[in-house]
């Protein structure tokens, strides 16, 4: 199964229609069969970006991962790569952008590998000079639309990663108002917090 958030909202790719859907509770969850023409992936975009009428809705095909390839087809794939770091404590790093709490990543640059990528974007955005980089903790999907490429499907490959105490020094260039070490239940039982919810679920694989 593929989660992929579009404006917040997740869409699921699955060979199972129940994945996630439980009707009689939640009659803001849809499911619905894939078609089999990619082009019709877009519409379920759309009902997503344009309105709130539903907190889910799953796209089920027998063979889920042609169902992800044809998903794919219709998008400017733009991979991306970033870190959990714990400290000595067990403490996660995090940081405040643009309004929001995130983890710290980018773009993946040309000829460079996603644990490169990964660490290359902690060390710039954090000012961490001493990472250690670990397992894949996750792959998580989320769509954008930007006026030169279009339709943007980006996948983003996080790494638990450790550091021992040093400074922390925000990039500003890209916004960063604030890096801070947190325990991540204390984090998630924070009320009204602004937080990407694919984030969460990183940080929920993670414990």
């Amino acid at each position: 199964m593929y989660k992929i958030y579009i404006n917040g909202t997740p869409l699921l790719l699955s060979a199972f229609p129940e994945d996630g859907f439980q009707p009689d509770s939640n009659p803001r969850h849809m499911a619905t069969r894939y078609t089999g023409n990619p082009r019709s992936v877009l519409s379920y975009m759309d009902l997503l970006e344009k309105n709130a009428r539903f907190d889910q809705v799953t796209l089920y095909a027998k063979d889920a991962e042609q169902l992800f390839r044809d998903f794919c087809s219709q998008f400017n794939v733009i991979p991306a790569a970033g870190g959990l770091v714990f400290n000595d404590k067990g403490e996660a790093l995090l940081i405040f952008r643009r309004g929001s709490w995130d983890l710290p990543k980018g773009k993946i640059d040309p000829g460079e590998s996603p644990e490169e990528a990964a660490v290359r974007e902690v060390q710039e955005e954090t000012g961490l000079k001493q990472v250690s980089l670990h397992e894949l903790i996750a792959t998580t999907y989320h769509t954008y639309r930007h006026k030169k490429d279009g339709r943007v499907l980006k996948p983003t490959y996080w790494y638990r990663m450790s550091a021992p105490e040093q400074a922390l020094t925000p990039q500003a260039e890209e916004d960063i108002e604030q890096a801070v070490w947190q325990p991540i239940g204390a984090f998630l039982n924070q009320k009204g917090l602004t937080v990407y919810p694919n984030i969460v679920d990183v940080l929920r694989q993670a414990r």
